[in-house]
């Protein structure tokens, strides 16, 4: 057997093993009947009606969003007629936009698989750090750029169960193995120097950073420096304020990124080892100081308060989506035409959205605090509705 049909297969156990989330155990002496679960069906045809304040609600702040998504899907068959008609409609016309959406989009509800409506929606933002392209004693802790010894490994021919999982790796010695985890990063693994990016005075700050996904970086002469996501190492996500709950340092309904980084100062000396719970890494790269805004997932700029992180194994990137929550810290209804055009380690599932609130101060606060339930519409273009069950 050649070294090339070695390497497949040692890649393909150590990824196989590495994406499971519990150890293998040996089968049960005696067989079990098990109860076959009722799925429901990702998505529900719904009516326009059904979509709170859908008749009353402005949508010309959507309106800018709409034309992003189309950068990146005009060239679609469905979507070229989408974005040449709305090319047509007045930016400053709500009336004639909702025509607009009721004529070439069909309303279908997102349900979770065990049949509820309802799910969490977050916010995220981007951050400003105070930084340096050079390492100091008040400069510590590094931005990595994406490093040039991690392997993007795609076994979805072979193996369909792992289309699209985002595994990565590494080649040591003979063998593939996963590519280093937060932990060995933060220790400082060799293979990562050189790459630095900039350097930052925050641990706590460079860890939201990353999970923001894009962020600022104020240099001591003043000049501020946009950056974006450019890779992850592979692993999944794990919430570190889950982990402060489960060890009784904070109350669930306490629970934020401000109290995370109270409790962060209070406890420097432990912090290192809390970080080390998310084995999740994500590496940046310097933007064009030209782009209005973050790049996300679809590969447009993100649009403030009318930008979604989703899930793209249940709605597709690009897709206006009809959001109905309530402000942060609030009952107070929010109702918004939305555009699916991010994601994120920690968006998985149905019903289930970071909302993008832009930057600044009062976006931080408003991310910060964001912690409602929701309901999510997907206007999917007519022509190409899902199939349901």
């Amino acid at each position: 057997m050649n070294l090339k049909k070695n390497l497949w297969l040692v890649l393909a156990t150590v990824i196989l093993l590495a994406a499971c989330q519990t150890p293998i155990s040996p089968p049960p002496a005696q067989p079990r009947v098990e109860p076959v679960p009722v799925v429901a069906p990702t998505f529900m045809l719904s009516q326009w009606t059904m979509l709170p304040e859908w008749a009353s609600l402005d949508l010309v702040p959507s309106w800018a969003a709409l034309q992003q998504s189309c950068r990146a899907l005009k060239f679609k068959a469905k979507w070229l007629a989408i974005c040449s008609a709305a090319a047509l409609v007045n930016p400053d016309d709500t009336a004639a936009q909702r025509t607009f959406y009721e004529t070439w989009f069909t309303p279908y509800q997102v349900v979770n698989p065990d049949g509820s409506d309802h799910g969490l929606i977050t916010g995220y933002y981007e951050p400003l750090l105070k930084g340096s392209r050079h390492r100091s004693e008040r400069f510590r802790y590094p931005i990595y750029g994406a490093p040039q010894d991690m392997l993007e490994i795609d076994l979805s021919d072979a193996y369909p169960q792992l289309k699209g999982l985002r595994l990565r790796g590494r080649i040591e010695g003979k063998k593939v193995v996963p590519y280093f985890n937060r932990a060995e990063i933060d220790g400082g693994v060799s293979m990562l120097q050189g790459r630095e990016l900039f350097w930052v005075e925050n641990a706590i700050d460079l860890f939201f950073l990353q999970i923001q996904g894009s962020g600022r970086i104020e240099l001591e002469d003043g000049h501020r420096v946009k950056i974006g996501y450019a890779e992850q190492n592979g692993y999944p996500y794990v919430s570190i304020g889950k982990k402060l709950i489960e060890m009784g340092e904070l109350k669930a309904e306490e629970a934020s990124m401000q109290s995370i980084k109270n409790w962060a100062d209070k406890n420097p000396e432990r912090l290192s080892a809390l970080l080390g719970q998310n084995p999740s890494y994500i590496f940046f790269r310097e933007l064009p100081d030209t782009l209005s805004a973050p790049i996300g997932a679809l590969g447009v700029p993100l649009t403030n308060e009318y930008s979604l992180a989703v899930d793209p194994h249940t709605i597709q990137l690009g897709m206006p989506v009809f959001l109905s929550t309530t402000l942060p810290n609030s009952t107070a209804p929010f109702n918004r035409l939305m555009y699916a055009q991010d994601t994120g380690g920690a968006i998985k599932g149905a019903v289930r959205a970071d909302f993008f609130w832009g930057f600044g101060e009062l976006a931080a606060i408003q991310a910060g605090r964001m912690k409602q339930s929701g309901r999510m519409w997907v206007l999917f273009p007519k022509g190409l509705e899902p199939a349901l069950n």
